[in-house]
């Protein structure tokens, strides 16, 4: 038996428990207590991150999806500013410095043992010979670096090439010059393509309610063609007043120190269509007097800056054009694969059929700012006439490059068209005619040319790229197509450089055959296509990173797009089927149908 003493304390509490009953009641009001903090925890919680009472989700989505379309304006406004900017710097440098170092007194004064005249021809031959090469690396180069640092980088090569000029030495001159030679296609192409991918994420943000767009499928055939139409025409009339801006250094400093056309032009005979090589008889001394250094640094300065602020504008306003999970896929097919696919492309009929008219659009350009404004506008008006007349020009292209919004509502050979016969009828004209040297009454027709090449200009340039971007809507495809369009439009302008001392009338003659080629082979493309002709297109291959992220743990986990075939086949068009393999066809031979 044991003792009562020792069994005490293992009963204490119940005994406590039983003699005092209020214990009961205070564990209760405990655990009530203990419940409604939590409960009020749980509302205090809710209050702070669930949605107010006049929550709208529909109405907030709304709003979200008007902030990225705000964004998206924003991103091809800065691009188009940028572009602007660039080469408005860039040309009027170079038309700058190319007249003060043709002055014989200022080279012999300035640069007399360095031999201006040699290293101005490696310049010109350096910007225009390198990008022959282009087509072998600017697809790699954007794909390396995306679309929105391959035109930061190439900015930046532009600005180089004006810091170079404050020290003017072989070293300096020649090396930058060849480094905007390389930069050339890359920066063109990239912004081309940049283009267009923001009227395609323009079209994503409108129509965000779409099966489609959410689930990251391509869009209908034609679905973007209308937002197309109008950044391309905000870009193209954006860039044509970069013409306008090249002539500021000229109109506000250079024009000061020139001579007037009865010095410059005392041994010019024959203008126009009489003309041969580049203006010949041209005095070589044009400046009455000599502009101090101090003067050249402040305008060089000026176009320094605006270079970094061209370069600003592409780092800090403009976004990305693909969401990052696509640009790791368009880099991981393989750069063998992304080396090849620009030449493999070139195989599509309607590319093949377009090559004439990118090669005109090269001829055009540089023949405005070289034959038409030296052999026609200074050879008749004089030298400080020329800013006047590029100054028309650029305002025109700018100007008319909005009537490419006619697309809208009319069939898309219409810009085109008009555009060629415009060109033609001008060509014509100049090449029966022959202005009489230091004759300024001829200026009003000279300008009335000035300003109807830049509306042909406008239609031609801004219908080739709205046409790429219509014809070409694989987001996988629109990098190597612009490379194509801006590399033959490069080799184009190779071509004026080296026929530079041909006749006038051959010049003339071999745009027009040019123009009336690329219009008849346009043509053929579109009664081709309306014809429903089969066109070839290279296969796009698989990512190959498909085992490495959380994003390629299963097949249906990767937010790429499907190729061209992807989408089902047009009625309009029949199209290939690019994607049905990890890599490219084997035999080189693609599927047709």
């Amino acid at each position: 038996m044991g003792h009562p003493e020792q069994a005490a304390p293992t009963a204490g509490p119940e005994v406590a428990m039983e003699k005092d009953p209020s214990c009961y009641q205070d564990a209760a009001k405990t655990v009530a207590s203990d419940g409604l903090g939590a409960e009020g925890m749980e509302t205090q919680l809710d209050d702070f991150v669930g949605a107010p009472p006049d929550y709208n989700e529909e109405e907030e989505e709304q709003k979200y999806f008007r902030r990225k379309r705000l964004g998206v304006v924003k991103n091809v406004l800065a691009a188009s500013l940028a572009g602007m900017l660039t080469y408005g710097v860039y040309l009027g440098l170079l038309q700058m410095q190319l007249i003060l170092h043709y002055d014989e007194t200022y080279r012999e004064v300035k640069y007399s043992n360095i031999q201006l005249e040699d290293i101005d021809r490696k310049v010109l031959m350096g910007i225009n010979v390198t990008p022959v090469a282009a087509l072998l690396y600017t697809p790699v180069l954007i794909r390396f670096f995306g679309t929105k640092w391959a035109m930061f980088l190439a900015v930046g090569i532009y600005a180089l090439f004006v810091s170079s000029n404050y020290w003017e030495r072989y070293y300096t001159l020649v090396p930058s010059a060849v480094a905007i030679g390389v930069a050339i296609v890359p920066l063109w192409a990239s912004m081309g393509n940049y283009i267009t991918r923001m009227a395609q994420k323009y079209y994503e943000y409108v129509n965000y309610k779409e099966e489609h767009v959410q689930e990251q499928q391509r869009a209908p055939r034609g679905a973007c063609n209308a937002y197309i139409v109008v950044f391309q025409t905000i870009f193209y009339t954006c860039f044509h007043l970069s013409f306008v801006c090249a002539q500021m250094p000229m109109l506000f400093f250079l024009n000061n120190y020139l001579y007037q056309l009865n010095h410059t032009l005392s041994g010019v005979k024959h203008c126009g269509t009489l003309s041969h090589g580049t203006l010949p008889g041209f005095n070589t001394t044009v400046l009455q007097s000599l502009p101090r250094s101090v003067n050249l640094i402040i305008v060089e300065s000026a176009l320094m800056a605006a270079a970094f602020l061209a370069m600003l504008m592409v780092l800090v306003l403009c976004g990305s054009a693909y969401r990052p999970t696509e640009e790791i896929d368009l880099r991981s097919i393989g750069w063998g694969n992304i080396f090849q696919l620009p030449f493999k492309h070139m195989r599509d009929y309607r590319l093949r059929h377009l090559f004439p008219l990118f090669i005109y659009s090269g001829f055009e350009v540089l023949f405005v700012c070289t034959g038409f404004s030296l052999n026609y506008g200074v050879c008749a008006l004089g030298l400080e006439k020329l800013a006047y007349l590029l100054t028309a020009y650029g305002l025109s292209a700018s100007a008319f490059s909005s009537l490419a919004l006619c697309m809208l509502r009319l069939r898309r050979q219409v810009p085109l068209l008009a555009g060629a016969i415009v060109h033609a009828a001008l060509l014509v004209t100049l090449f029966c005619w022959a202005p009489e040297p230091r004759y300024l009454l001829q200026a009003p027709l000279l300008y009335s040319i000035a300003v109807l090449w830049g509306m042909g200009s406008a239609l031609n340039k801004t219908g080739i790229s709205i046409l790429l971007g219509m014809l070409y809507e694989d987001k996988e495809r629109q990098d190597f197509v612009f490379t194509i369009y801006h590399w033959w439009q490069a080799l184009a302008i190779f071509t004026v450089y080296l026929w530079s001392g041909l006749p006038m009338k051959a010049k003339l003659s071999i745009m027009l055959l040019t123009l009336v080629v690329a219009t008849g082979a346009y043509l053929w493309m579109e009664r081709k296509l309306a014809q429903h002709v089969t066109y070839r297109l290279p296969r796009i291959p698989r990512p190959r990173h498909r085992m490495h992220g959380y994003r390629y743990m299963e097949e249906d986990d990767s937010d790429e797009t499907g190729s061209e075939g992807d989408g089902g086949n047009n009625n309009d068009e029949a199209r290939v089927d690019s994607t049905s393999g990890d890599d490219l066809p084997r035999d080189d031979e693609d599927q047709l149908g």
